[in-house]
């Protein structure tokens, strides 16, 4: 590490080609719970790049999910020690060579698992980690995830297979299904609409990152006492839906889950973490890295991310 405090980060520069490019900055001071990483890998997610490509100031540093080996252990004792090998997030700022996290916003990556795949899990692992658990107890319950071939998606439907539940998949392309097949016993539905999943339910649980006319959809598929758990809004701010039906669902609910506020309620992020690491470690949870790149083409992949041109998650690497 440069011994001047300095480092190398990813942010934004409206002058840059895709707004985004690598330039020096200033390393953050270290907290005495913090642990300073170098960087090996790092992961896109969509809510970044767009406020990072549109809404975000000049100088704004996005980035939440990392990987890479400790250089420096917490001060305070505790967490990661030098050398290991670790995966993270942050609320700002990962998306650079060195960073300073809290112990509690790391695990260690367990020997068969790869950086590239570690490097998926953070935001969209735990995101789909959390949602699931709203669900409670999930055996032989119908889950349906909309958006499952995505980076949240694809996770959540073999989660919530290890769990128990009958899942059903619901994705917009047919090309996609052998992305979820496997994990979706219930079924995978192909439609451009929300709508063709109704016959299946109704639902225990379903997942929405859409927003917008497919979260008024869901929220009439659920049964009774179900929940439908809402985590994005990619189709619009806004949803219309049926008050009077959804009432007389008699308990069903919706609720809106911000991941890094859920952190706060539900537990460290090092617990998530290490929960979906060793499911990795064992065969049971496969990440899907659809792009691999180094960070110099941030500019590219941020775009093809927000275009849609690929499912599943894109990884790039630093070393």
């Amino acid at each position: 590490m440069n011994s001047s405090g300095q480092t190398r980060a990813i942010v934004v520069d409206g002058k840059a080609p895709g707004r985004l490019a690598i330039r020096p900055v200033a390393l953050a001071p270290s907290l005495p719970s913090d642990v300073t990483v170098r960087v090996s890998a790092i992961s896109l997610n969509r809510g970044e790049v767009r406020r990072a490509v549109s809404t975000a100031e000049d100088g704004w540093r996005p980035g939440w999910d990392f990987t890479g080996i400790v250089e420096e252990a917490a001060k305070q004792g505790g967490g990661p020690k030098p050398g290991a090998r670790v995966v993270g997030l942050l609320a700002e700022g990962a998306w650079a060579e060195h960073v300073r996290a809290p112990s509690d916003a790391l695990a260690a990556i367990p020997d068969g698992v790869s950086d590239l795949e570690a490097a998926t899990l953070p935001v969209a692992g735990l995101t789909a980690l959390y949602a699931l658990r709203h669900g409670g107890l999930l055996l032989g319950q119908p889950v349906l995830v909309d958006g499952a071939s995505g980076g949240v998606g694809h996770l959540a439907v073999q989660l919530a297979k290890e769990a128990g539940a009958v899942v059903y998949g619901h994705i917009r392309r047919e090309e996609l299904r052998p992305i979820i097949e496997d994990s979706c016993n219930g079924g995978v539905i192909v439609s451009p609409a929300i709508e063709a999943a109704r016959a299946s339910g109704p639902y225990h649980l379903i997942l929405d990152s859409v927003g917008g006319a497919t979260l008024g959809a869901a929220l009439t598929m659920l049964r009774g006492s179900g929940t439908c758990v809402t985590f994005g809004a990619s189709e619009g701010p806004n949803a219309s839906f049926d008050s009077g039906g959804f009432f007389r669902l008699g308990g069903a609910r919706l609720y809106g889950q911000l991941l890094f506020d859920e952190l706060k309620r539900v537990g460290p992020a090092s617990d998530g973490l290490a929960t979906l690491l060793s499911l990795v470690a064992q065969g049971r949870l496969k990440p899907r890295v659809e792009v691999e790149a180094p960070w110099t083409k941030i500019g590219d992949v941020a775009q093809q991310l927000l275009d849609r041109k690929f499912s599943g998650k894109a990884v790039l690497r630093l070393t």
